[in-house]
């Protein structure tokens, strides 16, 4: 058992004097003291010569032996979720070999402990529709030390996948992050699909990047062969919504900010789903542009919503138009209470819980949104057997 005191002084047992005042004000002005209340295990040193200084650098070393040893016996450290192995899907007879690079589709995700089973999902939804599920390459994202693990999980639920994982730095971007009206929206990953030019190897030329939290319906060699023409970024287009929410009074009080979209016409886009031409992105230097909105906002604050913004200052208003049915997004509800939203008019290639409520989250909370359903059946993850099960 190890025992945080809320006090300054250890208490007296014994051999253990009391350390005198004032060298709480000289060494300890803001520091708890580590008490571990086991007879003999740690005790003050007799000698002065030992300083406390030096009996607070033990403690620490102490402490951090004990809760490294003990984290896997109590189950503190998080384990990522299981998943069914998801069935083969081979291509059609119709489908070139994934040996001619013209006919290989390059897919960007990211992937961590919270939106796993999301990935999954996506994962699943993409093989199970496209004609040439053999030709998809997934290029995955990381930041964490869990990478392992992950690639793992990933060969074991898609065994004859042709997948790639990275890692991001996420030093890159914690320095350039300000908070926003959610949590999830600071996480550095958020800010990974920025450097997809600078991850992915050179010969990869054109990207699609999907979010962990959708599903596609349609085959997605239909969103891959869309021509971007001299632009960048593809995406669905939303000139209905009133662009000016998305940024601060103080953005558009500034002339120099409001003039960067003069001869422009802004509109949002979502971007959870974008087509990108990754060597025109790097000849334009992208990365850098979106990079200097991001510093520029840690100064001035002028968005609320993490990495969106940057990518409507710079290429609103440049996007190459993609239907509708390729983003069906905000089934998530809103950023603050994620409540439940239809679906807009129109066909649907693809389905996207963008928005604070995640469907996992409320099927397994037992108060499911009506089209959680369509989520579901790309649902991989293995629950675990309940106490009172037979299985």
């Amino acid at each position: 058992m190890l025992f945080i005191a809320g006090s300054t002084t250890q208490p007296n047992h014994n051999k253990n004097p009391k350390i005198p005042l004032h060298l709480h004000k000289k060494y300890t002005p803001n520091v708890f003291l580590l008490w571990f209340p086991f007879p003999g295990f740690v005790t003050m040193p007799p000698t002065l010569s030992f300083t406390l200084a030096h009996y607070l650098t033990l403690l620490v070393t102490v402490l951090l032996v004990v809760v490294e040893a003990h984290l896997p016996a109590t189950g503190i450290a998080s384990e990522l979720p299981t998943f069914r192995e998801a069935p083969a899907f081979r291509n059609g007879r119709e489908c070139r070999n994934r040996a001619h690079g013209e006919s290989v589709f390059h897919i960007a995700m990211t992937l961590d402990a919270t939106y796993l089973r999301g990935s999954i999902a996506g994962v699943f939804s993409v093989l199970q529709h496209t004609s040439c599920p053999e030709n998809v390459v997934f290029h995955f994202i990381a930041t964490t030390h869990r990478r392992a693990e992950l690639r793992r999980i990933i060969t074991t639920t898609f065994p004859y996948l042709a997948f790639h994982l990275y890692h991001f730095d996420a030093n890159l971007v914690r320095g350039k992050i300000s908070y926003s009206i959610r949590r999830a929206l600071d996480q550095p990953l958020n800010y990974a699909r920025m450097y997809l030019a600078d991850l992915l190897p050179a010969n990869v030329r054109r990207i699609i990047y999907f979010d962990s939290d959708l599903i596609v319906v349609d085959d997605v060699a239909k969103l891959w062969t869309i021509d971007l023409h001299s632009r960048v970024l593809g995406a669905p287009e939303y000139c209905h919504a009133n662009f000016t929410n998305y940024f601060t009074h103080r953005f558009w009080s500034n002339p120099s900010y409001a003039a960067s979209f003069k001869g422009r016409v802004a509109c949002y886009f979502n971007t959870g789903v974008m087509v990108i031409d990754l060597w025109k992105w790097r000849e334009g230097r992208y990365t850098e542009k979106l990079e200097t909105w991001m510093r520029i906002q840690k100064r001035n604050r002028i968005y609320e919503l993490g990495s969106l913004p940057p990518f409507l200052l710079v290429f609103a208003g440049d996007v190459e138009r993609v239907g509708h049915r390729w983003n069906q997004h905000g089934l998530g509800g809103d950023n603050l209470e994620g409540l439940c939203r239809d679906l807009h008019p129109g066909p649907v290639s693809l389905l996207h819980w963008s928005g604070k409520g995640k469907p996992w989250l409320r099927i397994d909370s037992k108060k499911p949104c009506p089209l959680d359903s369509l989520w579901a059946p790309y649902d991989l993850f293995r629950h675990s057997p309940s106490l009172f099960s037979d299985s």
